[in-house]
């Protein structure tokens, strides 16, 4: 049979269900040598109700596998599939990513656009229903994955991106923006965002200019992530040789890449997204999207048709419940557990003797 763990670590609660049997062994022991120092065992059966271990054992065992069955509820196991129809809701994402040899500069640990692969991925762990995408660029920008709500592949696909996946040199922003915002799917002019990962370096492309048109035209919000030393900057690294490291040089220097963070900021501020200045630090993607991209008001999709497992913890949790109805109604003890006529008489007969006892020792 195929079986599914909703929670597999509520398992965790056994060891309570383990410590309160524990506990209830240990008092049983404990009772069994006060009743031994109180009286002996023929005394015992006469003065104690009969089967007094058994209901004790029954109503043990009763209370533990309730909260067994309690703690197999939690797990949340679930058998057999049916198909359902389930409504998707989200926005439409295109992260446009900067694989300009600038990216490769070391500021951000490992790099820069290993940094921003990360926060890509970050920010796709905490999306549910929305459709996200990839526009690569350099010197030209190219779409590499189109709008999807299949994450594991998408950020298959981002694990392989490189600057090798853009022929061409430098850094069009603008061109990149441009492209972004003709992959989206809907029509309408809402429920869309562009998250924009770079460095800010940028060859007159007119970025600031093309925002603003697109989210004029299409209410498109950009939000925009800057890697990067701001102040001192970063060599571009350009490869390995015997004597070491080369970097990238110009004139005879080698050139230092910081971040440009005035361009971002204005693309941000001009289609009323947010500018992240992430700079070389470690930034919390997951505040970011809740903060800034989820408040892109959400759309329907069409809906989906799932094969999902079918919950089956019902069937412990009314196991659970019959069993503690059971311990509390079920007549134990009551009536029954009153001493007769001939336990009572042989507990007077014990008293008296046990009087009888003290008045010959006293004498």
């Amino acid at each position: 049979m195929d079986i599914q763990f909703g929670h597999f670590n509520q398992l965790n609660w056994l060891w309570l269900v383990a410590a309160v049997a524990a506990t209830t062994v240990a008092a049983w022991v404990y009772r069994r040598h006060a009743l031994r120092r109180f009286a002996t065992n023929n005394l015992l059966a006469r003065l104690l109700p009969k089967n007094t271990s058994r209901r004790l054992f029954f109503r043990t065992a009763t209370a533990l596998a309730a909260m067994t069955f309690l703690v197999i509820g939690l797990v949340d196991i679930r058998w057999g599939k049916t198909w359902r129809e389930v409504p998707q809701k989200g926005i439409e994402v295109m992260f446009v990513l900067d694989v300009s040899r600038s990216m490769l500069a070391d500021d951000a640990t490992p790099t820069r656009l290993e940094r921003a692969k990360q926060q890509i991925k970050d920010m796709v762990d905490e999306m549910t229903g929305d459709r996200v995408g990839l526009v690569l660029f350099a010197g030209e920008a190219k779409q590499h994955v189109p709008l999807t709500r299949h994450y594991t592949d998408f950020k298959q696909s981002l694990d392989e991106v490189g600057p090798y996946n853009v022929q061409m040199g430098g850094s069009r922003l603008g061109d990149a923006i441009a492209l972004a915002a003709d992959s989206f799917l809907g029509k309408s002019n809402d429920h869309k965002a562009i998250v924009v990962l770079t460095d800010g370096e940028d060859q007159e492309s007119s970025p600031v200019e093309i925002a603003q048109q697109i989210h004029r035209q299409q209410g498109t919000r950009i939000f925009t992530i800057g890697l990067g030393d701001m102040e001192k900057g970063s060599r571009i690294p350009m490869g390995q040789t015997a004597s070491g490291r080369r970097f990238l040089e110009h004139e005879g220097k080698q050139v230092w890449s910081k971040l440009n963070g005035r361009i971002l900021e204005q693309v941000a501020l001009e289609t009323d997204g947010a500018f992240v200045p992430a700079g070389t630090k470690q930034v919390d993607m997951a505040d970011i999207y809740h903060r800034y991209v989820a408040s892109v008001e959400q759309q329907d999709f069409e809906t989906a048709r799932i094969n999902a497992y079918t919950p089956r913890y019902q069937y412990f949790v009314g196991a659970a419940l019959a069993l503690l109805l059971l311990e509390i109604f079920w007549p134990w003890g009551s009536r029954r557990n009153r001493p007769n006529q001939e336990q009572q008489n042989g507990f007077h007969n014990f008293q008296s003797n046990q009087q009888e006892s003290s008045q010959r020792t006293a004498a």
